[in-house]
């Protein structure tokens, strides 16, 4: 018997032990259990007990108690940077006299557990975009904390950069190999040449924000089923801690794989929230030219994850979704490594509603994740050169401002000079001096939903998000 599998028939009396409500001093009740990729969480009472399974894989090895502990100890003290109310200890399984196991024992430790405060599975956000319960403040909030997590996560020059995206890109191209028979093979195939192409085109940025601080010790798997809604507050969990090539990472890749999964999810509104509250606080011009790279390297990672589950479905019909969703999530990678040209769309005029249009607008607005929106006077001295980043960057622009119609004439300028596709939608009563050949009049709140419309349809988009008519 293999060190490995020796761990493995070790570590059921743990697992046996772990699943008596007699462990944790209850008299009733039951204990639930959730598998994941590689821990066993016992749900009892008003705590989670999560232990680590007895495994080794490429990124992680958990095959003896004290990597099993050191690991418990880096999830408490990596996911305590987030989640300080959630993430409580690390206690022992430890041994008696008598040879019974006992948690936080006076005995020897034979294994470990993280403890955590229990919250409802329906605070999940993966669970509440489901039932439809995800909002655009909750969105604009989620934006702000994973800014700010950012902003205050350590610097890890030593890693990340070109050459952790080339192990990414080879890490993706072995997984879905395993799973060929699950995908379409042609498409797995391009995949790789087309990412290789577009990486070795942005190096020169990616070594760039290395140097200047972009990798960090992030949060590694930042998707809606490790993110919940404790205490009113989106909150982050279940970061990475079994490997700092994954953790550490550029900002916008960490931030990637939540806009690739509201994307791909249908949300592509909600995750122009997200991308425009994120900027907000943590501002990126140049750099967003890394983000169709990170977001395609998001999907395929998806993708691999999908067919695998697709193969252990206990039904057909369950497997054929698996299957359905991993090929999206492969079109939708190869689509964003060769994104549409960006476009300059100007929202102005004097009602207050004119920003719930502009937002509205910035979620159809090719390519993904939409549009920066850029609250300013068009005039203002800074107002051109931002926009001009931005859209020099690949990504599109709205600007959105109460300004008179002439303020504008600077920004159709900047538009033609740049070979911007240029847009003007003008909210309410339109002045004399609007140039009516470029710009589109919405004279009242009932048209706002047509005016997405068409703004959807020339866009060839296939769906966009409907604003209540007394909106924002």
């Amino acid at each position: 018997m293999t060190a490995a599998a020796s761990a493995v028939d070790e570590q059921q009396a743990v697992i046996a032990f772990l699943s008596d409500p007699a462990a944790y001093g209850l008299r009733r009740g039951r204990v639930s259990r959730i598998e994941t990729h590689c821990s066993a969480v016992f749900l009892a009472g008003n705590r989670a007990y999560k232990l680590k399974r007895a495994i080794r894989y490429a990124a992680l090895d958990y095959t003896t108690r004290e990597l099993r502990r050191a690991a418990c100890e880096a999830e408490l003290r990596l996911n305590r940077r987030t989640a300080p109310e959630l993430y409580l200890a690390v206690l022992p399984i430890t041994q008696e006299r008598a040879g019974a196991l006992a948690l936080d024992g006076a005995g020897c430790a034979v294994d470990h557990v993280v403890v955590m405060r229990r919250f409802p599975q329906s605070a999940l956000f993966s669970r509440m975009a489901e039932a439809g319960r995800l909002t655009p403040d909750l969105m604009r909030t989620l934006g702000a904390t994973v800014a700010r997590f950012h902003l205050a996560a350590e610097v890890t020059p030593d890693l990340g950069g070109s050459a952790a995206l080339r192990c990414v890109i080879a890490s993706n191209d072995h997984e879905l190999a395993a799973v060929a028979s699950e995908l379409d093979g042609a498409a797995v195939a391009g995949l790789r040449e087309r990412s290789l192409a577009l990486l070795q085109a942005l190096t020169p940025l990616l070594e760039q924000r290395r140097a200047a601080g972009k990798v960090r010790r992030c949060h590694g798997d930042l998707r809606l089923p490790n993110i919940c809604l404790y205490q009113g507050r989106p909150t982050l969990f279940d970061c990475i801690e079994f490997s700092d090539a994954v953790s550490c990472t550029d900002v916008l890749h960490d931030l990637a794989f939540l806009l690739m999964d509201l994307r791909l999810g249908g949300r592509g509104d909600l995750a122009n929230v997200l991308f425009n509250a994120y900027l907000d606080v943590a501002p990126e011009t140049e750099g967003l030219r890394a983000l169709p790279l990170f977001l395609a390297l998001r999907a395929a990672t998806r993708a691999y994850a999908l067919a695998g589950s697709a193969r252990r479905q206990t039904t057909p019909h369950q497997a054929r979704r698996q299957r359905a969703l991993a090929r999206q999530h492969i079109a939708a990678a190869l689509a964003w490594l060769a994104p549409p040209a960006p476009r300059l769309v100007a929202v102005g005029g004097v009602d207050h509603r004119r920003a719930a249009l502009a937002a509205g607008i910035a979620g159809l607005v090719p390519p993904p994740p939409g549009a920066r929106v850029l609250h300013f006077r068009p005039d203002e001295p800074e107002a051109a050169d931002t926009v001009r980043q931005v859209a020099e960057a690949g990504c599109s622009v709205v600007v959105e401002s109460a300004c008179p119609a002439g303020a504008w004439h600077g920004m159709q300028a900047l538009a033609e000079r740049l070979a911007l596709p240029w847009s003007g939608i003008w909210f309410g009563a339109p002045p004399p001096d609007l140039g009516r050949d470029a710009w589109q009049v919405v004279g009242s709140a009932e048209g706002l939903c047509g005016a997405l419309a068409q703004v959807a349809a020339s866009f060839k988009a296939t769906a966009y998000p409907v604003l209540a008519a007394g909106g924002a």
